[in-house]
């Protein structure tokens, strides 16, 4: 997988986060309604990645920062068609690495019980689970993760 840094407002990076707010819909009921401002994924106090597979977008995530060295990660998503191939464990690698090359030394984010492969993605990147935090942090759907990040 080719990965190249796209805006958030890319037309790559709308038609993934479209697809991932559309499992949302189909997991959850409803779209991550997360206040999102796409200037928060520009560098130097963001990014967003797109995987490509022969020049197409299957694989999408970003961060923005939370403060204080801390990064929030948001919409690691795999396009169905190419799960199963590791796409989304070189994607969260990318994202760490480019974490750390911004000066930041832990990541945190939120997913839900309706997405176990993420959880158990997680789990076995050295994730564990912290206090809920943001838009999600009251619901009982959410789970909350964070690891920090050598460097």
């Amino acid at each position: 997988m080719r990965i190249e840094i796209r805006e958030y407002d890319h037309p790559d990076s709308v038609k993934l986060i479209a697809e991932v707010q559309q499992e949302y819909v189909v997991r959850y009921g409803g779209i991550d309604d997360t206040p999102v401002d796409p200037a928060e994924f520009a560098p130097p106090h963001g990014l967003f990645l797109v995987g490509y597979l022969d020049e197409v977008p299957l694989a999408s995530g970003g961060w923005r920062a939370h403060g204080d060295g801390v990064a929030e990660m948001k919409r690691l998503y795999v396009n169905p068609t190419a799960r199963g191939r590791g796409l989304a464990r070189a994607m969260l690698a990318e994202l760490e690495r480019t974490v750390v090359a911004a000066g930041h030394h832990r990541v945190i984010l939120e997913t839900g019980m309706a997405q176990p492969e993420a959880i158990a993605l997680y789990g076995s990147s050295g994730y564990t689970a912290i206090d809920p935090f943001g838009h999600y942090a009251d619901s009982p759907e959410s789970r909350h993760f964070g690891k920090s990040l050598p460097g």
